[in-house]
């Protein structure tokens, strides 16, 4: 029987980051299909117009141009519709007031962006994990930030 596949979204403008991701997500062997988009903006019109196929988990940049990371998740979590989709922040920075803003918005994990490959493809591995684990639930805020 085969796995399902999870639908996975990334919402980065980094070209390299997003390349980064893919690859780190096939070499951990995830049933999963991977769309991208290259900031907040194409972010809201993907989930404004595809009103069947949902993604499992978008992987969410803060610093985007058009429209940050941090005006998606308000916009997500306000729109019924789209406020079941689980958000893992996927950041450089790691500003704890920051990331507890983001927790107190609904987010469900926060990964800082590791330099390295193996570190990466550890921390999509555990938070994928953690989706399946949870039931998709958020974690407690002690949990929230994944670490490797």
């Amino acid at each position: 029987m085969e796995k399902t596949k999870l639908n996975l979204l990334l919402a980065d403008d980094d070209i390299d980051d997003c390349d980064f991701f893919k690859d780190a997500l096939e070499e951990i062997s995830v049933p999963a299909n991977l769309s991208t988009v290259n900031n907040g903006v194409e972010l809201m019109n993907l989930l404004l117009t595809e009103p069947v196929n949902y993604p499992d988990i978008i992987f969410l940049d803060l610093n985007m141009p058009r429209k940050s990371g941090m005006e998606c998740i308000s916009e997500i979590k306000a729109i019924d519709k789209l406020n079941h989709i689980p958000i893992i922040i996927y950041s450089t920075s790691l500003d704890m007031n920051v990331v507890n803003l983001l927790y107190d918005k609904g987010a469900h994990y926060y990964i800082q962006k590791p330099g390295k490959f193996a570190v990466l493809k550890k921390v999509i591995k555990e938070a994928i994990t953690q989706f399946h684990i949870n039931n998709s639930l958020r974690p407690t805020r002690e949990k929230f930030i994944i670490q490797p």
